[in-house]
């Protein structure tokens, strides 16, 4: 093999190849685009936008179905909230075992929780068909649970009945400013 065979080969390689400096900075320009995406895409504010639709949905929920109870009942208003003290802000739970602790994590909620007692149990709602199960908020701060036993944190939902009587259903977090996700009828 004489040496302009050897030349050949070589010269063909280098046209058919990248040299290492070529693949280093297609990396790094790769690398940088990736970064701008990943910070332009924030995947923790997204997680939070997520969680806060969450709790939109489900005071809505919460809200229809006492609506949907009153509709069905001629108008009477469901029980345990017609027993509410008007500007009083108590935690929705499901069943009746959670009868204290409501207040607990107050430090959370936008409304607090008036008192430690004030625990409203919806269960009937779900045992009627007004919801398919006890809407529970997204753990942002607190482990929200479904608040059927004592000691339970409740489920990050609160309720007050205002002058009127009109019902407001709270979430009592919300990850993304001071105010309140709510709905009031």
């Amino acid at each position: 093999m004489g040496l302009n065979q050897k030349r050949g080969i070589h010269e063909s390689f280098k046209e058919n190849g990248f040299t290492l400096i070529e693949l280093l900075v297609v990396m790094a320009i790769v690398g940088v685009l990736v970064a701008i995406i990943f910070v332009a895409l924030d995947p923790t504010e997204r997680f939070i936008q997520a969680r806060n639709a969450v709790r939109q949905n489900d005071v809505k929920e919460n809200s229809s179905a006492l609506l949907s109870y009153q509709d069905d009942h001629k108008g009477q208003v469901f029980p345990p909230i017609a027993n509410l003290t008007v500007g009083e802000v108590s935690m929705l739970v499901d069943g009746d075992k959670m009868k204290e602790g409501c207040d607990d994590n107050n430090a959370v909620c936008t409304s607090a929780v008036t008192q430690d007692t004030h625990c409203v149990n919806i269960h009937d709602l779900i045992q009627e068909g007004y919801l398919t199960d006890m809407p529970v908020s997204p753990s942002g701060e607190v482990v929200w649970d479904v608040g059927d036993n004592t000691g339970d944190n409740g489920s990050g939902y609160t309720i007050s009945l205002e002058p009127g009587g009109i019902v407001t259903v709270r979430a009592c977090e919300n990850e993304q400013s001071t105010e309140e996700i709510k709905v009031s009828r």
